[in-house]
């Protein structure tokens, strides 16, 4: 009977590296696999602009539109700025690469770590904004948020897991069904307002109860800090530029193809949900007394009330929304998915993380980074208690540092390229081009830095203040490790290996049986100079029993017993290998040590591991090495 592998099941079979070229990616499904955080953000970023101005009550809500005019010029300047990077850097990397060629290994460690910052609270902004809107159409559901949000953040690793493409499928249908059911919202309203239906949200009726009087330089601030929240529309727009290599040929036109038409698929989102809320008076607060309400009530986000109110009676397109609407929410982090993974990657290959992020596991996908992206996602929700309103004060800082020194590289880049002196002056005149849009963009982002600094510090951005420093110095000291460990190991050139003039073997026995005399044929094998015996014994009747065991068994080598009147295994062994390893006769001691195996999870606590932990301990033992001899039971032993 064929043992069923659980990896396998859920992941699927490992692909041969030879087939990394079918992972590659159309852009059909390029869009949503990279461009799924961009397109849902409109899903909320019009309601993030509605929660700050409605500190300030009703007649401070006129604002929004300023507000979204703002983020619209972003946006479309962001976009026009990322396109001459997926051309300039056909590698990928994003801001990490441009940084580092153009800037400084500084600043490029600098944008490494705002990227990784911003890839963990994607995944946690995202999944549990979608889950904001299940429960907004399910209210029962909202005590669940927490369990509902890590079970979605282990349903997307697996998913990943399995690989690029053909996670890329699965995430087309929601995206697209996202965008296809929100140009169908706004076909409707077109045509209910155009035979005279008045249409108000179900909150239009609700009064704000206003935190204070903002006027002067406080109302400056909070409409600052409603545009800061607002920018999280742009989140993931930089995703394409560090993923271009997953494209197909020509991998930079058509990167820089499907971040165009992102761009202009958010932008129009974004601009007609935000004229729908305002058209239909659509009222909101971060807490339900705010807007009249009993304390713990249940409020529908923006987005529904829009879709309810749009909608009517056609109960089941309200509910279509919901579900697209929380499937590409859910789904945007993916963007992060993919970004962080291939970072991590990048960023190992330079030293600058462990090496294990490097590789790709089983089916092409670099699944240590997926993994450790997961683990993060889920501390996060857990620590925040799920809640939005919390998460999303942490959001875009570490956004707005990439894209400004990603642009900021990028016009150093583009005055090198003039500095050339064989570059042609029809191409000097396109270059000329480029460099300004990329130097509009980086002063644009680097002001709206300052603002999202300044509106969201103390609301909980500090965190990511305190946590990119942190990864900063983390990323310095694995390439400190790293270079430390090559002039360690590194040899002079002539160098040869030499045999060792004394090589003495202990062969640890606990007891005469299998394991100990398989072990003992392979310690015989090594051909030593001496070989001995070494056992432990609590006290003498253990002591008689395994000699006239070793002696019954005539293994022809002496035995070695350690007292142990306090039944420590661990101490005398250790005592005794450290004593022989420092004796003048000896240049290489090896212990051997025998060690069966089990098949089973279960079975493993059963056995007191002292072998696993002498084999810890005696890394560290300097001359010394360690050979273990595995003796499979039958629960390990293949099923043919």
């Amino acid at each position: 009977m064929r043992r069923i592998n659980a990896k396998r099941v859920l992941v699927g079979e490992p692909l041969d590296t030879a087939r990394l070229g079918e992972t590659l990616l159309p852009k059909r499904l390029a869009l949503p696999i990279f461009c799924s955080d961009p397109l849902s953000s409109v899903a909320y970023a019009t309601e993030e602009i509605l929660l700050i101005l409605a500190l300030g009550g009703v007649t401070l809500l006129h604002l929004t539109w300023y507000a979204a005019a703002a983020i619209v010029f972003l946006m479309v300047v962001v976009v026009a700025s990322y396109r001459q990077t997926c051309h300039a850097y056909p590698g990928g990397g994003g801001a990490y690469v441009v940084s580092a060629e153009n800037l400084g290994q500084t600043a490029a460690l600098t944008a490494a770590s705002a990227l990784l910052v911003d890839y963990v609270l994607t995944v946690a902004v995202s999944v549990v904004s979608g889950v904001a809107a299940i429960t907004s159409a399910i209210p029962a559901l909202s005590d669940h948020q927490v369990g509902l949000s890590v079970g979605f953040v282990v349903l997307l690793t697996l998913m990943n897991l399995r690989g690029v493409r053909e996670s890329g499928r699965i995430f087309a249908i929601p995206t697209y069904g996202f965008v296809l059911v929100i140009y169908v919202m706004f076909a409707v309203a077109a045509v209910r307002y155009a035979t005279g239906d008045t249409i108000r949200a179900e909150s239009a009726d609700l009064p704000i109860i206003a935190e204070g009087t903002f006027t002067g330089l406080g109302l400056v601030l909070l409409t600052m800090r409603a545009f800061a929240s607002g920018c999280t529309a742009l989140t993931g727009v930089e995703a394409i530029s560090n993923g271009v290599p997953a494209f197909r040929k020509p991998k930079s036109r058509n990167a820089a193809n499907t971040l165009a038409a992102m761009g202009a698929l958010s932008v129009t989102m974004f601009t007609g949900i935000t004229v729908l809320a305002m058209a239909y008076h659509v009222h909101v607060a971060a807490d339900p007394t705010e807007l009249g309400l009993p304390a713990g009530t249940p409020t529908s986000t923006a987005l529904a009330q829009i879709g309810r109110a749009t909608f009517g009676n056609w109960h089941f397109l309200f509910y279509l929304l919901q579900a697209v609407t929380a499937g590409v929410l859910i789904l945007a982090a993916n963007t992060a998915f993919n970004g962080f993974p291939m970072l991590a990657s990048i960023l190992a290959k330079d030293r600058y993380a462990p090496r294990q992020l490097f590789n790709r596991g089983d089916r092409l996908v670099y699944s240590n980074g997926v993994v450790l992206l997961a683990l993060a996602a889920v501390a996060l929700i857990v620590a925040f208690d799920a809640q939005l309103t919390r998460l999303i004060q942490l959001y875009i800082i570490g956004v707005f540092v990439s894209f400004t020194l990603s642009q900021s590289g990028m016009v150093r880049h583009w005055k090198r390229e003039l500095d050339s002196p064989g570059t042609p002056r029809e191409e000097r005149i396109h270059i000329h081009r480029r460099r300004a849009i990329n130097a509009v963009g980086a002063c644009l982002t680097a002001l709206v830095l300052v603002i999202v600094l300044i509106t969201k510090f103390t609301h909980g951005a500090w965190l990511v203040v305190i946590a990119m420093p942190l990864l900063f110095v983390g990323m310095k000291g694995v390439r400190r490790h790293y270079e430390t460990v090559a002039a360690q190991v590194a040899v002079a050139p002539g160098v040869r290996a030499r045999m060792p003039a004394r090589h003495h073997v202990i062969l640890l026995v606990a007891a005469v049986h299998a394991p100990t005399l398989k072990a003992l044929g392979y310690a015989q094998g090594l051909r030593a100079d001496t070989l001995t015996a070494l056992s432990v014994a609590a006290d003498e009747e253990d002591a008689r029993r395994l000699r006239e065991a070793w002696a019954e068994h005539d293994p022809g080598i002496p035995l070695t017993l350690l007292h142990s009147p306090y039944r420590e295994v661990i101490g005398p062994v250790l005592a005794h290998v450290q004593e022989q390893a420092a004796a003048e006769d000896t240049d290489v001691l090896s212990v051997v040590i025998p060690e069966y195996v089990v098949g089973h999870w279960w079975e493993q606590p059963l056995h007191n591991q002292n072998a696993l932990r002498l084999k810890a301990r005696l890394l560290f033992t300097p001359g010394v090495a360690v050979i273990d001899v595995p003796y499979l039971l039958e629960s390990a032993k293949p099923v043919r």
